[in-house]
């Protein structure tokens, strides 16, 4: 089957018998996108809570002796995870170097 665009249709013709098909394009009508719905994991009143564990280290910046600690892979996977800590009594973050 030979096919022949037009600007508003494609013509399709058989090489053999030479019958002729013409296949209308189809239209679609795009409204508006729904938005997505938000799903509440944690309310707003929970989650000033921080459940990550503690660790005994002396903040730089305040010098309290207590922080919340977690750990990230920031480089390729053959390295070791950063360590993060996060100062329970002034927020503040930062890694240890070693």
């Amino acid at each position: 089957m030979v096919m022949k665009r037009t600007k508003e249709s494609a013509v399709y013709i058989c090489p053999v018998c030479k019958c002729k098909k013409t296949k209308e394009p189809e239209v679609k009508t795009v409204g508006p996108k729904k938005p997505r719905e938000t799903i509440v994991v944690i309310g707003k009143e929970d989650q000033g809570i921080n459940a990550n564990p503690t660790a005994e280290i002396k903040c730089p910046k305040c010098e309290n002796n207590l922080a919340y600690t977690w750990q990230v892979q920031t480089r390729s996977g053959d390295e070791g995870a950063t360590q993060f800590f996060r100062c329970t009594k002034c927020n503040h973050t930062f890694r240890l170097y070693t």
